[in-house]
């Protein structure tokens, strides 16, 4: 397998320089969970079935201003379940993940989360997978940019960090507002049919997969070759 690992970088002339991801959906397997929360908050709270699939993919300050301004008690007690949902809730790989990060490391492509989780949130993902922080370069969350998702700044923001144009980089997205935010960027987008069907996103996005599993980039660069 290693072999074959390196048959592929030697074998690609890769011009991608960066590599973006969306947490929740594309790193971790945890969208299912987060709909049913946010489902029956919306049911207790507004009355509306189906809520977390309405709100997926906003800041929770972007929902709390949109559907709950005005609602100071209820908002407090949200974020207190929220909180204690996060601190408990398992958080797993999408697989082929972890393979797929080493070799990006092994073509020297620079990767970072893009998220519009909290710094609070994410603290929760550091006391369960110690070490997440060193399978990429950067972590960007919602209190790294002023507009999130569905605005490309977040995009934006990482690219410029790391000196590469939208040219330059491949972005992995799950959600609506978050394929919009990174096709507005003007990276090319490769959508992950892990919160809704390969159909739904697939003219939301450059390329649709279903997880990372036997998934390399020189997929990505045969794809884009022949656009």
């Amino acid at each position: 397998m290693q072999s074959t690992n390196q048959e592929i970088v030697k074998g690609v002339n890769m011009d991608i320089k960066a590599a973006l991801f969306d947490f929740d959906g594309v790193i971790m397997d945890t969208e299912g969970q987060y709909t049913l929360f946010w489902d029956r908050m919306g049911k207790k709270y507004l009355g509306v079935d189906g809520y977390g699939s309405i709100i997926k993919g906003q800041t929770l300050s972007r929902i709390f201003g949109n559907d709950f301004s005005g609602m100071e008690k209820e908002q407090a007690e949200i974020e207190s379940m929220l909180d204690r949902f996060e601190a408990e809730m398992p958080y797993r790989f999408i697989p082929g993940l972890p393979d797929f990060f080493m070799e990006l490391r092994s073509r020297g492509i620079r990767t970072a989360v893009v998220t519009s989780s909290s710094d609070k949130k994410m603290q929760n993902i550091y006391r369960a997978c110690p070490d997440f922080p060193s399978f990429v370069d950067r972590i960007f969350t919602s209190e790294s940019f002023r507009r999130s998702k569905p605005a490309p700044d977040c995009f934006l923001l990482a690219m410029d960090t790391f000196g590469v144009s939208a040219e330059e980089t491949v972005i992995f997205e799950d959600s609506f507002y978050g394929l919009e935010a990174a096709r507005a960027s003007g990276g090319f987008v490769v959508g992950l049919a892990t919160t809704n069907p390969r159909e739904v996103i697939a003219d939301k996005a450059d390329m649709v997969i279903d997880d990372f599993a036997g998934f390399d980039m020189s997929q990505v660069q045969a794809y884009r070759d022949r656009l």
